[in-house]
């Protein structure tokens, strides 16, 4: 997609501060293409975390983009440096679809879309105000760069039975966990292809594997072939770390007509 041809001159016009709200939720921020807004469920967990949503609205024919974008576009991102309490935020991703624009292939939505973001109290005991810094891209032929800070009291109403239900509603829209008849096994490959096994339960023209490139990994779209009535999926390695990591891995999803996993596969 035209995403990189991203109208930084209208920048300013996107840059927007919504202000303090006396409820679980942060007011809207509008934009050109849609609007956002952050959501929680108010109270804290036993473990001492808030769960949240970044709320985005999008126009139709206005998409964004899943934790990896693909070869154009960011992912969504959060700053939480400037909140009260708050030591961590980490999103979670519903199952993307893969788009074709012309320009690029990518990963992400077009449709409006709820984000969970599990935010992790510094100390339990203690209030917290979440003051959030948020960038992400929201495109139809080109991108509009969204920033903005948004701010939530999760204190002030922590009983908010809407917001609550949002959360949960968003939730239930995130991959299981890979199990052995839905999942995928690593095969050998090469210093520049990542090679998959996909098991799945039903039509394997609707099934898509999805891999994330973090800690400098880089990667092209998946190529689909058949191997003893197997569905392999074979993902070019387009940049790499000079260094093979050896702690943790990258998240992987794979969707197909009855559902969507997700896991962690080892550094190829």
């Amino acid at each position: 997609m035209q995403s990189l041809k991203i109208l930084l001159a209208s920048a300013a016009a996107v840059l927007g501060t919504g202000l303090p709200a006396l409820a679980s939720s942060s007011v809207w921020y509008n934009s050109e293409g849609g609007k956002v807004r952050l959501v929680t469920s108010g109270k804290p967990d036993e473990a001492g975390r808030i769960q949240g949503v970044l709320d985005i609205a999008l126009k139709p024919g206005w998409k964004t983009y899943w934790r990896d974008p693909g070869d154009a576009g960011v992912p969504p991102q959060i700053d939480i440096s400037a909140s009260t309490n708050i030591s961590d935020a980490r999103f979670s991703f519903p199952p993307p679809q893969r788009h074709d624009d012309g320009y690029g292939k990518w990963a992400g939505y077009d449709h409006p879309v709820s984000l969970p973001i599990t935010f992790t109290l510094s100390a339990q005991d203690q209030p917290a105000v979440i003051d959030a810094n948020i960038f992400l891209g929201i495109c139809e032929t080109i991108c509009i760069p969204v920033q903005t800070r948004l701010s939530v009291d999760p204190g002030s109403d922590p009983d908010n039975a809407q917001d609550a239900a949002q959360v949960k509603a968003a939730l239930a829209t995130l991959p299981a966990a890979s199990r052995p008849d839905f999942g995928i096994n690593v095969l050998p490959g090469d210093h520049e292809t990542l090679v998959v096994e996909a098991s799945f339960p039903g039509d394997p023209e609707a099934a898509d594997f999805f891999v994330a490139g973090e800690r400098d990994y880089m990667f092209g779209a998946p190529v689909r072939s058949e191997k003893d009535g197997k569905l392999l999926f074979t993902v070019p390695i387009l940049d790499r770390p000079s260094t093979t990591p050896t702690d943790g891995g990258l998240y992987y999803t794979l969707t197909s007509a009855e559902g969507a996993v997700e896991g962690m596969l080892p550094f190829p």
